[in-house]
């Protein structure tokens, strides 16, 4: 074999690796598809399809906030209670008379706010992430409960309830501002020089630091970003169910927001990820939660299925980042 051929094998072969790697778990998330449609005939109906795009859509958007977190090499476990204290808060203040739309600008303001903090503990005093941030799991969903008496919060006259159930063209409210997160999140990493100094952030915080990059402020951003995220996860929660309970409300939603982050192929370490990845990712959990329950396997074990395929896709997508750095 000439030196020629061997080159052009072997270019062939990193081709093929890059479009691999290009796809990510895109495959997987459309054999999941076509298996449950497979297995129930009713998966890919049009009223299916939208229901999984209701079910994906608050984690798409929590997973968009933890996407930055994790780029810097950082994690967010207070989403899901920063999401119950930011529904209590818009459905309570959507009970004033003449305020109801106001409960939007306070559920995410309310996000920010709690995401700040994380920001400023991680950033300014030098916490570890992972610390502050399970101290804010616990600490927020008392605050949760205190702001809702420790009860559920209802309000049946909901003024912006038609984001949690309503569509435009067909399309639901909370699948279109899922969209709209992402394209958001895609621009300001892909975009700007905040996305830059992001990626730069996880690859090599001291390095950055030297480069003349301000760590602490990407550090507050992300972290303000991902409680702004959060507060709007609690905005359409509470649009979706008419009602916000402190106590039960965004349980364990931190895990499927990181998973569905991991699953997109971003780095635990950092420097490594993209949010259209993120987006499969939750997709993919969306979609096995939603087959499983068509398909008639019992909740007992569809714990054990989705833990399993989530560990085996992350395997797989290691493996595949690790082959690909090899060409």
């Amino acid at each position: 074999m000439t030196d020629d051929t061997t080159s052009s094998s072997g270019s062939k072969r990193a081709a093929l690796r890059t479009s691999i790697m290009a796809l990510g778990m895109l495959p997987v998330l459309i054999l999941l598809a076509i298996g449950f449609e497979v297995l129930s005939g009713k998966f890919l109906t049009v009223n299916n399809i939208s229901i999984v795009m209701q079910q994906a859509s608050i984690n798409i958007v929590l997973a968009a906030g933890m996407t930055f977190v994790i780029l810097t090499g950082g994690i967010d476990l207070s989403v899901g209670s920063i999401l119950a204290a930011s529904a209590v808060g818009a459905v309570t203040v959507s009970l004033l008379d003449g305020y109801g739309m106001v409960g939007i600008p306070v559920g995410l303001a309310l996000g920010l706010a709690f995401g700040l903090v994380n920001g400023v503990l991680i950033a300014f005093l030098k916490l570890p992430p992972f610390i502050v941030t399970l101290g804010s799991l616990t600490a927020v969903r008392g605050v949760a409960r205190l702001m809702g008496n420790d009860t559920t919060v209802f309000n049946s006259d909901l003024p912006f309830a038609f984001l949690g159930n309503g569509d435009f063209l067909g399309v639901p409210w909370l699948a279109i501002i899922a969209l709209a997160v992402i394209l958001l999140s895609w621009f300001i990493l892909r975009a700007t020089i905040l996305g830059t100094w992001i990626y730069a952030v996880g690859g090599n915080q001291e390095a950055a630091r030297l480069t003349g990059i301000k760590v602490s402020l990407v550090l507050l951003f992300v972290y303000g970003f991902s409680g702004l995220m959060s507060g709007l996860g609690g905005v359409m929660s509470s649009a979706r169910l008419y009602a916000a309970n402190g106590l039960q409300l965004g349980q364990a939603y931190e895990l499927d927001a990181i998973a569905a982050v991991i699953l997109g192929g971003t780095s635990l370490i950092g420097g490594i990820g993209s949010i259209w990845g993120t987006l499969i990712g939750a997709l993919i959990i969306a979609v096995l939660s939603n087959g499983l329950i068509l398909t008639g396997v019992s909740d007992i074990w569809q714990y054990i299925i989705k833990g399993l395929v989530i560990i085996g896709a992350v395997a797989l997508d290691r493996y595949r980042i690790k082959s690909g750095a090899r060409t």
